[in-house]
């Protein structure tokens, strides 16, 4: 292997510590090597730094180690040339890991320049995409309670989903919240509870409700509404912040939604995910291939075997598309 680099390192990182080491010398000798240990706090990553500034080393790659990776990229982005590689890629051979071997084959192959390196956005994108992701969350919580709901529901013998369309619109609350307060569901009561086209179903409204409820389906009830109520606030809350967040992209917010099928939500996931700097794909191609939407070539003994889209691997190690409804799995940082 050719060596491009003269100086370089390599970072092990984990949740404690963090390996590192540098790689020095001619390209065309065997490089000097240098190995050491940092705890993985704010003073540990400014010595880190620190001892790299002091060895002339601004080249340095690290694995993508699940969010350990982030605050050392945040201390070292200002000061050095990070590549944050998929560790997928960049496996050591069997028997021989151990971190210090780790962090100096991360070197090796660095100094080579046979790391790809990962897309990682700016901070401002990065914040973004938490405000979206946690809004993906926030939503998967809030159908688990609907669900919840139902399930309790079908237990008691409520029938209540099989002739309301809505459980959880106007009418259906007020019915969720007369079953939790234990009231007798006469067909007066029905009444007064049913709203607008509703009303033209009394009668089945009324055998639907009629089911067998105890305490414990009404205690059940009562805790899935108030965690519902309160998803839903969230919901609200974080969308509002991540209008004011989304407010300098708003132009390309809009552009975004000129596409037929696009909402103001898949666009600004759009924004967090891939970013509002196209350079850094350039083609339209390796904007597909990242995605892992361009199928890769597996070929053996003259025979190609069939790659499915799922299975490509992106020239960019990828950022999880999931909140896209892709049906990709591509390496989440």
């Amino acid at each position: 292997m050719d060596a491009i680099r003269q100086c370089c390192a390599g970072l092990d990182v984990h949740q404690a510590t963090i390996v590192a080491c540098i790689l020095k010398g001619p390209l065309d000798t065997k490089p000097t090597k240098q190995i050491r240990e940092f705890p993985t706090v704010l003073s540990g990553l400014l010595s880190l730094a620190d001892w790299l500034e002091h060895e002339g080393c601004t080249d340095v790659a690290m694995e993508s180690t699940g969010v350990f990776w982030k605050p050392v990229f945040n201390v070292l982005q200002d000061s050095c040339s990070l590549t944050v590689a998929n560790a997928a890629h960049v496996k050591n051979i069997k028997g021989r890991k151990t971190d210090v071997k780790d962090a100096e084959w991360l070197a090796q192959l660095h100094r080579c320049d046979l790391i790809r390196s990962s897309f990682v956005p700016p901070q401002e994108i990065r914040n973004l995409r938490d405000l979206t992701r946690y809004r993906k969350k926030l939503q998967g919580n809030e159908a688990s309670e609907r669900n919840r709901i139902h399930k309790v529901l079908e237990d008691a013998n409520i029938k209540l989903s099989s002739f309301v369309s809505d459980l959880f619109g106007v009418s259906g609350r007020l019915m969720l919240q007369a079953i939790v307060d234990g009231e007798v569901l006469d067909p007066e009561v029905v009444a007064d509870l049913a709203k607008g086209k509703l009303r033209a179903k009394l009668p089945e409204l009324t055998a639907a409700l009629n089911g067998r409820v105890t305490k414990h389906h009404r205690q059940m009830i009562s805790h899935s509404l108030k965690h519902l109520v309160f998803l839903e606030s969230s919901i609200a809350e974080l969308e509002a912040e991540m209008d004011i967040a989304f407010a300098p992209h708003l132009p390309k917010l809009q552009h975004l939604q000129s596409v037929p099928g696009l909402g103001p939500h898949t666009a600004k996931i759009l924004v967090a995910e891939l970013g509002i700097d196209m350079s850094v794909f350039p083609t339209a191609a390796h904007l597909a291939s990242w995605a892992g939407l361009s199928p890769g070539s597996n070929e053996s003994a003259g025979k190609k075997k069939v790659q499915l889209p799922s299975k490509a691997t992106p020239h960019f190690a990828a950022h999880s598309l999931k909140p896209l409804g892709l049906p990709v799995k591509p390496e989440r940082f």
